[in-house]
């Protein structure tokens, strides 16, 4: 007989703080987590859910590059992962996968967190991929007043800002922009270090500012915004933190106490 697990795909993945999470959260009710990092690249993904369900799998988060792949091997797909076309949990119903969207919720509600409400707000995000999409329609069903989506290529920032009724802007044209009231980078520039290049009149002091990454991901957009005088600016562990436990409550139909989880990890414990 094979024991439950859970994992988190991805490539890089051996970075990954979600195994360290979910064991937090299942000792919040005496429950021992067999949850796992799993390397898997574009292309690969398929056969590693198949191998993965296989040994037991019954839940699973998908990350970077890998959250749009996963909505095409789903055979069915919540509400709110349809709205956005991509996936980062997936739950094993009989010999298939059903896929769910925590990502969107999980901003919000670190947003909520750190008194930030996008109702009526001017955002800026910065990329147009599987997070990216998550992100953009929580903000909008949250009523920002105007979501303007940059991307290297235009084409796909397009594509996304026509779907969720934004306006797409050239990552070269965004000099004449006035400021924002938050801007999200949901690039993968920091992972693969590269510097942003962008106009520093996008922000002010009270602009806040949210890499959708953490740790020395977030490193480059987060001293851009603080060179540009950001007050408010910090990275996306307390989004992974909510995230998964919205995907945790998924799967074992129990929401954990985040704010313990959120100290542990900021204190490096």
């Amino acid at each position: 007989m094979t024991t439950a697990c859970y994992a988190v795909f991805g490539q890089p993945i051996a970075h990954s703080l979600s195994p360290r999470i979910h064991a937090a959260f299942g000792a919040q009710f005496g429950m021992a987590i067999d949850y796992r990092a799993i390397e898997a690249g574009r292309g690969e993904l398929s056969a590693a859910l198949d191998a993965f369900a296989h040994s037991g799998g019954r839940g699973a988060n998908a990350t970077l590059p890998l959250k749009e792949d996963a909505a095409l091997l789903c055979a069915s797909l919540s509400e709110r992962a349809q709205r956005c076309g991509s996936v980062n949990t997936l739950i094993r119903d009989g010999d298939r996968w059903q896929g769910d969207s925590t990502d969107g919720i999980g901003l919000l509600r670190d947003l909520a967190r750190q008194a930030f409400d996008p109702h009526e707000k001017r955002v800026l995000m910065l990329g147009a991929g599987g997070a990216a999409r998550a992100a953009v329609f929580a903000l909008a069903g949250a009523g920002a007043r105007e979501l303007v989506i940059a991307n290297r290529t235009l084409a796909r920032a397009q594509s996304l800002a026509d779907a969720v009724g934004a306006r797409a802007g050239a990552w070269e044209g965004l000099a004449p922009e006035s400021p924002f009231d938050l801007v999200v980078n949901a690039t993968a520039a920091g992972h693969a270090d590269i510097p942003l290049d962008l106009p520093r009149t996008l922000i002010t002091p009270s602009t806040v500012c949210y890499d959708l990454s953490y740790g020395s991901a977030a490193r480059s957009f987060l001293d851009w915004a603080r060179a540009g005088g950001a007050v408010r600016a910090g990275d996306g562990l307390g989004m992974l933190v909510e995230q998964a436990a919205e995907s945790f409550s998924l799967w074992h139909g129990r929401h954990p106490d985040t704010g313990p989880v959120h100290a542990l990890l900021r204190a490096g414990s």
